[in-house]
């Protein structure tokens, strides 16, 4: 299935495990290799990310599992900081 990058825009990431991520602001391309590079995210969790004085993140697309109403990740321990998260 193809899709256009700008749908990307304003869909919600969660983790695997359900976790509430943010919302994708921009996705990076490698112009080079003609590829998906990462998704940045805004509306950032801050309970699961300490981020100081940054207002968003990157998210590699190489841990993406899943793109269709959301944005699926994989779920990598010790990622995600905060009372947010519990290990199961």
């Amino acid at each position: 299935m193809e899709t256009q990058i700008t749908e990307l825009f304003g869909l919600q990431i969660y983790t695997d495990k359900g976790m509430f991520i943010g919302e994708v602001e921009d996705v990076v391309i490698d112009v080079d290799s003609k590829k998906i590079e990462a998704i940045v995210v805004a509306k950032v969790n801050d309970q699961l990310f300490e981020l100081k004085s940054f207002k968003g993140l990157k998210i590699p697309y190489r841990i993406i599992s899943a793109i269709d109403d959301i944005v699926l990740i994989r779920h990598l321990p010790g990622a995600f900081t905060g009372s947010g998260t519990s290990e199961e």
